[in-house]
Order: structure tokens, then sequence, then C-alpha cells
């Protein structure tokens, strides 16, 4: 793959199952990343718009949690992957954080990164569904200060060791989730002013939410490389751009300024009525776009 940009790719709607052999098929074509997004459960109301809704691309038509939509646990999934695979990055994107306690998601993920070798990134948001939280007993109003004392849990428990917290929204004394420090990144999701200003001041990386133009993708980095300026970040930000198609001349017009590590959705390669047609489909994609 050339040295001048990434592509991974963005899967949703798919099993358990099928998401592992697509990720033995994307390592094998020469993506970078595969990303797995996630929603605990499908309301009967249908939930509300997704929020990108209506100033992007949209990729998905209709209610992204439809019925018929296949809902699989993205940490779960992941693991299996990291077991059948050795060099492709494998990432949530993104894990409904306040939906779970953060001690619980600590552990999860660091059994993810034991299984993926250190290939693992823990892309997160806060949500937007309030049907999921209702449905989960979670409060709705409160999930983005949730979300940022979630990440604060993390981190301590991942140090390794012993760790007390007592904030907000989660307490307890002194527990120990593992002995030995796992690094997991944490990548945050969302394009809004806050979203942004949010990843620059706890995140390890960027993942766009939805699916990018180019002029908003300049746009975006653009208000990021801000926000990291304003809280005095000394490292550039990590950023994932979701780009509308795997298209050499839309690649080259993203690395053209400087934007390098891009992602497209899975569905679109990932096509074909079994298994071995869309292992081809993706083969011959990815060698059209210079991958391998």
């Amino acid at each position: 793959m050339s040295a001048r940009y990434r592509v991974g790719l963005s899967a949703y709607d798919m099993s358990a199952t099928e998401f592992t052999e697509l990720a033995v098929a994307a390592e094998r074509c020469g993506f970078d990343t595969l990303w797995l997004g996630e929603h605990v459960l499908a309301p009967a109301s249908g939930g509300d718009a997704h929020p990108t809704t209506g100033n992007q691309p949209v990729h998905h038509t209709g209610s992204v949690v439809d019925p018929a939509v296949r809902l699989a646990d993205p940490l779960t999934a992941l693991a299996a992957a990291a077991a059948r695979t050795s060099r492709i990055g494998l990432a949530t994107g993104i894990y409904l954080l306040p939906l779970r306690h953060p001690l619980a998601t600590a552990q999860i993920t660091a059994t993810v990164q034991d299984l993926a070798h250190g290939r693992f990134m823990l892309g997160a948001g806060a949500g937007w569904l309030r049907e999921e939280f209702d449905a989960l007993g979670v409060e709705f109003r409160t999930r983005f200060s949730r979300f940022e004392e979630s990440i604060g849990v993390l981190r301590a428990a991942w140090a390794g060791g012993w760790s007390a917290h007592h904030g907000t929204h989660y307490s307890f004394d002194r527990v120990q989730v593992t002995r030995q420090p796992v690094t997991v990144p944490v990548i945050l999701g969302g394009n809004s002013a806050p979203a942004l200003r949010r990843a620059a001041r706890l995140g390890d990386g960027w993942l766009s939410s939805g699916t990018l133009d180019y002029e908003t993708a300049v746009r975006l980095r653009d208000a990021l490389e801000t926000a990291c300026g304003e809280v005095g970040r000394s490292e550039p930000l990590r950023c994932w751009f979701r780009i509308q198609r795997l298209d050499p001349a839309l690649i080259a017009r993203f690395t053209a300024a400087g934007m390098t590590d891009l992602v497209v959705w899975a569905d679109q390669l990932w096509r074909g009525p079994d298994l071995d047609a869309r292992r081809a489909a993706l083969a011959e994609a990815a060698s059209g776009a210079g991958l391998g």
C-alpha cells in the first residue's frame, strides 16, 4: 500500500460471523483499519434521525436502527476478528460509552486488546438515541458528563493496579481491573463544535461521524486543529475521515490536503451473493485503489 495514505473500512448492519470474514479478507487486501459501529437495540418507535442527516452526504437511508438492521455487539465481534487476524487495526466506530459502567468497559476492552496484541482502538461517543438510554435505564440528559467521566475511569483502570473514583456519576473505592498496564487508544467521534473540542481535550484521535464530502472534511479538520491549539496539544491528533467512496481521484484530493487516514463504508465494497463473491469484489476494489 502506498505510504501516502491508508484506507480503512467502516462496517454496520452485519452479523458477527460475517464481520469476522470481512476482517480476514480486509487484512489480506491491504486495508489499514476496520471499524464496527453499534446500537444496542432498535426501539419500536424507529428513533430519531441520525444527527448528521440533512447536512452531509447520507449513506444509510431510513432509520439506522430499523428492526431489520443486524445489531452485533462490537466488542465481541472485534474479539473474534482479532483472533483471526494479525495486522489490521480493529476499532469500534463508535461505542456508546455512557450506556455501560466504565469499569465493565475497561475489563472487556483490556481483554480485546490482549487478543489484538495492541491493534485495538476504542472509538467512543456519547450517543444520540434517547430511546436506547430509556430502555437501559440510563439518563439521557447527562450522557455527555457521564461520557467524560467514563474516560477518566477507563484510563485509570487501564493504567494497571488499584484505582478509586468518587465522581458525579460513578463512585467506588480501590479496585483493580488489570494488574499490568494496558494501552487502549480512545478515538472520539462527532462533528459538532463541542465534539471537536472534546476530542482535542480527551482523545487520542478522532473519527468523523457519518459521511463527509471534501469541503466538510476540510472545515472539520481546520476546526479540530484550532481546538487542539486552544487546549495546548503539542502533538497532532490523528484523524480518520469517512469519505463517500473508494475513488482514486477522491483519495488524491484528500491526501493532497494532508488527510491521509481515510475510511469508506464496507457495504460499498463487500457485495455479492456469497462470501466468495464478496471477497472477490473487495479485492478488486482494493487493487483499484492501490492497496495491498
